[in-house]
This record gives C-alpha cells, sequence and structure tokens, in this order.
C-alpha cells in the first residue's frame, strides 16, 4: 500500500469499506440471499429454500449455462486470435496508422452495446453472408465487442517487452516465424491468459447485443435471467445469477493459475 502511516491506513481501509460495501458486495450479497428465500415482504429474506438452485442447474438453466459456456470460449478465442495478430502488426506500423488502427478497434466499446448488435444484425442478415437466426451471429457480436480488450491488453504487453530477447534470437540466425513463435509469443504468455480471461468474463455477462441477435435455439444465460426477472420470478433469477456468476468466477480463477505459472516460466 503507497500510505505508510498508521493512521493513513486505517483512513484508506474505512475509505475502502464505506465504498465496497455499498457499491459492491451489498447487491451481490442481496441477490445471494434472494436465491435462497420464497418471499421478501420486510427488511430480511424469509421462507429459506435451495429450490431454487435445484431448477438453476438442469433443464433449460442448464442449456442455457453450456450456451453461455460455448459462446464465451468460441468468442474470447477467436477475440485473442484477432487481437493479438493485429496488436503485433501494429506494433510496426508507424504512429498514426497505430493511432487509427487504435481508434478503429475500440469504436464499438466506445458504442452502445445494442448498436453493435444492430449493426451486425443488418451485416448479417443478407446473402452472401447470412448468419441471422444462428447461432453464429450471437459468437459474432461477442467476438466484437471483446476483441477491443483482447487488443489493447496484448498491445500494452508489447510495448514493454525487452527488444534484447528477439534480437538476440535473430542475431543467432533464428527466422522470424520463429522468433514470432519461440520467444516473442511465450513473453505474451501472462498477458494472453489475461486477456482472455477479460474477454471470457465480458462474454458471459453481454446481453444488451444478445438479446437482439439471440436465436430461440441458442438461450444464453443472461437472456434466461431477464426473461426470468420480466416474468416476475425474482427468487429463481437470482439463483442463476449466482450460477451465472460462480460459473465465471471458477473460470476466471483457472485462468489465473495458469497465468501465475506463465509469469513464472
Amino acid at each position: 500500500m503507497l500510505v505508510h502511516s498508521a493512521k493513513g491506513k486505517w483512513a484508506a481501509w474505512a475509505l475502502f469499506a464505506v465504498l465496497f460495501l455499498p457499491l459492491f458486495a451489498l447487491p451481490l450479497l442481496v441477490i445471494a440471499a434472494a436465491s435462497f428465500s420464497t418471499n421478501w415482504s420486510g427488511v430480511f429474506p424469509s421462507g429459506p429454500t435451495a429450490g431454487h438452485y435445484a431448477a438453476a442447474v438442469r433443464g433449460e438453466s442448464l442449456q442455457a449455462l453450456t450456451t453461455s459456456l460455448v459462446t464465451a470460449v468460441t468468442a474470447s478465442l477467436l477475440a485473442l486470435l484477432v487481437g493479438t495478430w493485429a496488436a503485433l502488426a501494429a506494433a510496426s506500423l508507424n504512429k498514426r496508422v497505430r493511432r487509427t488502427l487504435d481508434a478503429l478497434f475500440m469504436l464499438p466499446v466506445a458504442v452502445p452495446s445494442v448498436v453493435v448488435g444492430l449493426a451486425v444484425l443488418v451485416a448479417f442478415s443478407q446473402p452472401p453472408f447470412l448468419l441471422n437466426g444462428t447461432r453464429w451471429i450471437v459468437i459474432l457480436a461477442h467476438t466484437v465487442l471483446v476483441t477491443a480488450f483482447a487488443y489493447q491488453s496484448v498491445s500494452a504487453a508489447i510495448v514493454r517487452l525487452d527488444p534484447m530477447y528477439e534480437q538476440a534470437a535473430a542475431s543467432l540466425g533464428a527466422r522470424p516465424a520463429h522468433v514470432l513463435l519461440r520467444v516473442r509469443l511465450p513473453l505474451l504468455l501472462p498477458s494472453l491468459n489475461a486477456a482472455a480471461g477479460l474477454c471470457f468474463a465480458l462474454s458471459m455477462g453481454e446481453l444488451s447485443a444478445t438479446m437482439m441477435l439471440y436465436p430461440p435455439d441458442w438461450l444464453p444465460l443472461p437472456v434466461l435471467i431477464f426473461t426470468a426477472t420480466d416474468r416476475g420470478s425474482l427468487f429463481t433469477g437470482s439463483a442463476i445469477a449466482v450460477v451465472l456468476m460462480a460459473t465465471t468466477l471458477l473460470v476466471l480463477l483457472a485462468v489465473s493459475r495458469i497465468r501465475t505459472k506463465a509469469t513464472y516460466r
């Protein structure tokens, strides 16, 4: 911590608690409490039950969770591939062209995601790329939305790379492809893992663009949560939301362990 005095540390922790508890922890605790309740008419919920989780891990909910996982993993891998390739290519460009490329990749983040969903819907509802009504249009929209984060993460890591390793490999006769695969990419592995985790988390929680694009046979979990709460099933929706959060956190934990091992390579 940058604060060295004891009073300053206590003040910083107190400020953190004041900001963290009402803004972040309390909403999550409310959702967790609602997921185990059948009624909430007073200050605290009542009618404790675990029945909502029985519905949240089977049938339509389980299928929606599988859909979200497949969508998030596929979109994250595609975003990581495109973002890494673009970042590596941009590193060799002049500053003006690189800034233009940065702006193009950040454009989907600068506009509301519902606008991105509408753009994908209009662009891929006519031949020759007719994707409307298929799962691929949802995966494409998620890829567009998260590629910017992969690009920015890898670009920032490339700037911090020490060129000495690449120069040493090249001076020993290594070809550019060999330098890229055996030197540059291994050095970027921690950043690649971090970008993959961020892309996965963002894709798992994406709703706005997905609502405009998903076909009936490809229902992601955030859409199911929205429809459940919209029908008045708040407690069931809360249980499904907890399942979504837990699944995302478990995957991020696994990615963080991979990133830790990559850092010590």
